[in-house]
């Protein structure tokens, strides 16, 4: 299993930016998928999450109210829209994905160590 995070580049503060992830394989509708970012010499944290049904989405408070995540089942595609972008935001952002949910349809999870499958990371840069 493959994933391929694409969308990344360069944002004014206060603009907004679409990225994606790509995976490949059969089993993507059994995923729950999550987003985290790694800022210059920081460590990986969390950005947001959906869970499989794409019922459920949870976001860190830094996102919250700026960011959503949706997933596209048919195109094995996760999305994050992140809307009044701010220079903190810069970062490189990963997508994550685990089969691993406890058997419900409705769970994510909002640590590194829930996903085993990660995608390679797209820079995103919020600078004028």
């Amino acid at each position: 299993v493959q994933l391929q995070a694409s969308g990344g580049g360069l944002v004014q503060p206060g603009g907004s930016l679409s990225v994606s992830c790509a995976v490949s394989g059969r089993a993507f509708a059994f995923y729950a998928l999550a987003w985290f970012r790694q800022g210059p010499g920081g460590e990986r944290e969390f950005v947001g999450a959906i869970s499989r049904n794409g019922e459920f989405t949870y976001f860190e408070d830094f996102a919250r109210g700026r960011f959503a995540i949706s997933r596209e089942n048919a195109k094995n595609t996760v999305y994050l829209q992140m809307n009044s972008l701010k220079p903190e935001d810069t970062a490189i952002y990963f997508c994550a994905a685990t089969a691993d949910t406890y058997n419900d349809d409705n769970w994510y999870g909002i640590h590194v160590v829930n996903y085993e499958l990660w995608g390679q990371g797209t820079q995103v840069t919020v600078s004028s």
